[in-house]
Formats: C-alpha cells, sequence, structure tokens
C-alpha cells in the first residue's frame, strides 16, 4: 500500500484554497487527512472534499501537528506569520505568497521547469508568480534545446489574479456600465469592464512595477540563468480567468518555428494550438480549467536578421496551473 500523507491547506476558502482542494481530488492525492484552515471568521464553514464535509479550522500556531504537507494560499504576510510553525513541526510548507521566492534557501519549483531544485529545501518551498509559472512550462523546453538569451514579455492577466473580489469586480461593473450606473473602482485602480490596466502591483523608481520584476528575477532563478535578460509589461485585462502573454525569444542558437513546434508538442504540461489558417491559437476561453498550458502563434520574429528570434503566444489557468495545480504538483514531487 502506497503512503499517505495528512495535507493542511491554509487560506482554504479562497478561490486558490478551493482549487487547491479541488486539484487534489481529481488528481487523487494519497490525502490520509485533510484539515482546512483560515481566519477566524471562516470557522465552522464547511467544504467538500471526496464526497465528505470538512468543516474550516481557525489557522494557529498549533495547526500543523502531524501534518506532513502544508499547502499556502493566505497572503505573504500570514505565510511568514506561520513559518515557522509548520517547519518546526515537520511539515512541508509549499507556500503560493512571494514572501520566499527570492530567499536562497527556498527553491522556487515549477515541476516541468526546475524539478530537481526541490530536493534542496529546509522545510519551504515557493510557488511562483503566475505569470512566471504560464511562462516558463512554455519556455523551458525551447531554452534546454536552444539557450534563451533574451525575453519580452506582455501580459494579458485576468481578473482572478487579484482573487474573487477582482473577479466580482469585473462581474458587477459590467453590469453597471450596461445599466448606465455609476462606477466606483475597488479591487483595481481603475475600472476594470470594457478597459485594461498597464498596472499590476507596486511601482519601482525605475518605472517598472513589482509584478514585471517577479517575471525577470524568478526566470532567472528557476533557469539558472543570472545574467538572463527580462523586460516585461504586465496588462490587467477584463478576463474573468486565465492569463494569457505575448512572448519575443532570442536564444543562442538558430531557432526555426517547426523547431519550436516539435519541442512543444513533446514537453510536458503544454499544448500546442497553432493553427492560425483555421482561426486556431491560444485564448483565455479555452485554457479556463485546462491543466496544460496552451502555446500557439508560433513564428519567426522578423525584426532580426538570423534565425535566433521566435515569437509565441501563450495561455494559461492563473487558479489552476498558475497557483493550486502547481503547488500540488510540487507536493507529488516530494
Amino acid at each position: 500500500m502506497s503512503k499517505e500523507y495528512n495535507v493542511a491547506i491554509a487560506g482554504a476558502t479562497g478561490a486558490v484554497g478551493i482549487e487547491m482542494i479541488k486539484t487534489l481530488e481529481q488528481r487523487n492525492f494519497p490525502v490520509k487527512n485533510l484539515r482546512l484552515l483560515a481566519s477566524a471568521r471562516s470557522v465552522g464553514k464547511k467544504l467538500t472534499y471526496k464526497g465528505s464535509e470538512i468543516a474550516v479550522e481557525e489557522l494557529t500556531e498549533n495547526s500543523f501537528k502531524d501534518i506532513d504537507i502544508a499547502l499556502f494560499s493566505a497572503g505573504g504576510d500570514i505565510s511568514k506569520k506561520f513559518r515557522n510553525a509548520v517547519v518546526e513541526s515537520g511539515a512541508v510548507m509549499i507556500d503560493n505568497s512571494s514572501a520566499f521566492r527570492m530567499d536562497d534557501d527556498v527553491p522556487l519549483v515549477v515541476p516541468e521547469v526546475n524539478p530537481e531544485d526541490v530536493q534542496k529545501h529546509n522545510g519551504v518551498i515557493a510557488n511562483p508568480n503566475c505569470s512566471t509559472i504560464i511562462m516558463l512550462v512554455a519556455v523551458a523546453p525551447l531554452h534546454r534545446a536552444k539557450g534563451l538569451k533574451r525575453l519580452i514579455a506582455a501580459t494579458y492577466q485576468a481578473t482572478s489574479g487579484a482573487g474573487a473580489q477582482g473577479m466580482d469586480e469585473l462581474d458587477i461593473q459590467t453590469r453597471q456600465i450596461l445599466a448606465n450606473e455609476n462606477i466606483e473602482p475597488k479591487a483595481f485602480a481603475h475600472r476594470i469592464a470594457f478597459n485594461l490596466i498597464p498596472h499590476i502591483d507596486s511601482f519601482y523608481d525605475n518605472g517598472y512595477t513589482k509584478e514585471e520584476l517577479k517575471m525577470l528575477f524568478e526566470s532567472r532563478k528557476m533557469l539558472h540563468l543570472p545574467e538572463l535578460m527580462v523586460s516585461c509589461t504586465c496588462v490587467r485585462v477584463p478576463v474573468m480567468r486565465a492569463h494569457s502573454e505575448a512572448l519575443n525569444l532570442e536564444f543562442d542558437q538558430d531557432i526555426t518555428p517547426d523547431e519550436a513546434r516539435e519541442i512543444l508538442v513533446n514537453s510536458p504540461g503544454v499544448t500546442v494550438i497553432d493553427d492560425p489558417d483555421n482561426n486556431v491559437y491560444p485564448m483565455p476561453v479555452d485554457a479556463t480549467n485546462q491543466d496544460n498550458i496552451l502555446v500557439g502563434r508560433i513564428r519567426q520574429d522578423i525584426s532580426r536578421n538570423d534565425k535566433r528570434g521566435l515569437d509565441i503566444f501563450v495561455a494559461g489557468d492563473q487558479v489552476l496551473k498558475g497557483a493550486a495545480l502547481n503547488a500540488v504538483q510540487i507536493a507529488e514531487l516530494l
């Protein structure tokens, strides 16, 4: 009989927490006992796992007794607060926040990209930023074949990236606009319905946002390329769920679109959707609720005199592969 594990989910009532519960069930993760943790106001709320209702408990320092794996999606401050409690109890924290991603002693892992880094953990493994995950699942196999040198990205990020309140705001504002009602933005700096906002997270002095620099530093860490050049513009778009990205890639060696397709067709976690003549390409509506990252619009970069440049378009479910699924896959690696 295979080993079973006691699993805790911190932030169980949030959008990602609920997806984590579903993902554990769908992937038949060997759960012995599942402990659902959240803030005091959610205590007693019941969530369903494999047909049984489990009551939510309050997240405290004592929540991790006998726990093997603790999946965290409750925000960076909560992760920092409970890190010691988790590690000292003997559990491994798989953290979905940005709290520990760039710490030298914390592996930052996407199982399709750098599974070997899992071994280096000291009780904490970090889940990367959702946009970085979606990008690197597609880019890493091309890098392994041809050597990535430079990457320019524009992201089209769904409201799900701001959690349930972000999705609610798009829904509410869309109705308000169609009913000619006044709009007051709450989850975003500006109106999101019928608009897009080139601003995700706070701005730095160099004009880039925190989200944009996450994609730079996290990519360097996971690909083990400290000199990798990355420039990124992150944009919030009025899409409910699933992020999309336009990527311009420069490699050390020549690469043709056909070579890229062949590499990607044989890469785990990737589905190639690339038939422009028949209007077939990645779209967030098709990526929603899909485990794989959709890749298409694969073409040679015509702004170059050589064959070392490629343009691709990707779409991936931000809540699934961008968060919950990746965390559960890390648990599977463990």
